[in-house]
């Protein structure tokens, strides 16, 4: 994984570095998007029973951002919110061991370098294709499981069993903290010399976070005893960006 993320980056910073056609601007808008996340961890335990353990998250986000922009690489910083519906559930065999659901809200910092690639369709628009990486850093994490009368837990503080380590310890905020690699494309309507009007869709690939990685870990400990755990599936998100931005 880390080669693909190096092969990336070897893509973005040659053409952001060597343009030849090269200009400067900047400016900041809103976006909205949806999270999908589709995870399973399987194993066998020391007793030979099957383990099987899902999380499916649907998420809506909103956010701001800010974008600097060098004609073939865009820097942007964005805060993002999200409202969520969780399902997970622990299967020992043909028992159900855990079925959690709920609601969940979380805010983050997102810090994303895309290369992209414009060309003029007319003296107005301009589109562009983008690949490139985003680190979102995870700064509230609160759930509402359903049946508890709508008391929010701060993850952080591991009152809810699931969020807690192999140790037994609260997980700290960084744990939900992520790596994307997103693709896409957008367009720049220019409004008059200096001011311009842009639009992208992303969609986004994330790859596990600590939290989910430490899963591995806890189905070791009794009462699982899962030997060689494995996690499957895809957190992805498509989502749309509106802005408002300045030629220098």
């Amino acid at each position: 994984m880390k080669n693909i993320l190096l092969y990336i980056l070897l893509l973005i910073l040659p053409i952001a570095v060597f343009a030849a056609d090269f200009s400067l601007s900047a400016g900041g808008g809103g976006l909205i998007g949806y999270t999908f996340t589709r995870y399973t961890l399987e194993g066998k335990n020391t007793g030979g029973g099957n383990v099987k353990s899902a999380q499916n998250m649907d998420r809506f986000n909103y956010g701001g951002f800010l974008f600097f922009d060098a004609t073939y690489a865009v820097l942007s910083v964005m805060y993002q919110s999200g409202n969520s519906e969780y399902n997970e559930n622990m299967i020992l065999s043909d028992m159900s061991l855990t079925d959690g659901t709920g609601k969940g809200f979380e805010t983050s910092i997102n810090l994303s370098l895309m290369g992209k690639y414009p060309f003029k369709l007319n003296e107005k628009l301009s589109l562009f294709p983008m690949l490139g990486l985003e680190y979102q850093i995870a700064l509230k994490q609160i759930r509402a499981p359903t049946g508890r009368g709508g008391i929010e837990y701060d993850r952080t503080k591991g009152s809810l069993i699931e969020d807690r380590d192999k140790n037994n310890k609260p997980y700290p905020i960084s744990a939900w903290n992520a790596l994307w690699i997103n693709i896409g494309g957008g367009g720049d309507f220019s409004l008059t010399n200096k001011l311009f009007l842009r639009g992208e869709f992303i969609f986004g690939f994330r790859l596990p976070t600590d939290y989910e990685m430490g899963a591995l870990e806890v189905v070791k400990n009794p009462p699982m005893n899962v030997i060689n755990p494995r996690l499957a599936g895809l957190t992805g998100t498509p989502a749309f960006k509106l802005g408002l931005g300045y030629r220098f």
